[in-house]
């Protein structure tokens, strides 16, 4: 098994979600006690707020870059960077490493494509819905993205911001993300990513028409799969019974 390097903390409250996963699939996988073999960075995200906000994406980077070689250090086969929004310094991080980086959009877009959806609405931050460096990668297999309009976008991050990180789950947010997508819809998404990695603690399956993508679960199932690729390929036993 491949020992997991996650960068997490952006938020917490996900970073949650991709250890309970990992975990969970880990055993659910080769059964009796097995577990993930994880090594977790868990940043003060106020400060890579700070620079998301500042524009100083350059700096984010830096730091992030930094984690990561730490975690090559510790002894990490590849690395998970638990966000949506900080694969825009995806690149910035793999300059500095040695071993992979797990790109969140190739995960997500590998089960888009799997269900057979070509057309997909993109919810998450301002960031990862109004830049290109997540649309872009998403699009490069062959997937057509749309996003909200302006003012569902706005109302989109102010309840990741102040509500999702904080892990507060309301109901009128929840309306507020279900008439985002079902604009979405009307403009001929026939799947919704949930494009920031808080998103489907609010939102389920039940609330839309259409398939929704949670880039959380994706990519930490993805993970699962890289760690345990090679032990599968060589005959390690699969869901063992305890005596």
């Amino acid at each position: 098994m491949k020992t997991i390097g996650l960068i997490g903390g952006m938020s917490w409250e996900s970073s949650l979600e991709y250890y309970r996963i990992i975990n969970k699939e880990v055993n659910s996988r080769l059964g009796r006690l097995h577990s993930a073999q994880i090594l977790l960075y868990s940043v003060d995200f106020e400060e890579i707020e700070r620079l998301q906000s500042a524009g100083d994406w350059l700096e984010a980077g830096t730091q992030l870059g930094e984690i990561a070689v730490k975690l090559e250090g510790a002894g990490a086969d590849f690395i998970v960077i638990c966000t949506n929004t900080m694969h825009k310094v995806a690149e910035q991080i793999e300059e500095r490493i040695s071993i992979p980086v797990l790109h969140i959009a190739d995960a997500t877009a590998a089960e888009i494509k799997n269900q057979g959806v070509s057309k997909v609405g993109l919810l998450g931050t301002r960031y990862t819905m109004e830049q290109d460096f997540y649309r872009a990668r998403i699009e490069s297999h062959g997937i057509e993205v749309l996003v909200p309009y302006a003012e569902h976008r706005d109302e989109i991050n102010r309840i990741i911001f102040e509500e999702l990180v904080a892990g507060e789950l309301k109901q009128s947010s929840r309306e507020s993300f279900k008439q985002a997508i079902r604009g979405l819809v009307a403009e001929g998404a026939e799947g919704i990513i949930l494009g920031c990695t808080e998103i489907g603690l609010l939102i389920k399956a039940g609330d839309a028409e259409v398939p929704l993508f949670d880039t959380a679960q994706l990519h930490a199932v993805a993970a699962v799969e890289r760690a345990l690729k090679n032990d599968q390929e060589k005959g390690v036993p699969i869901n063992e019974q305890l005596e």
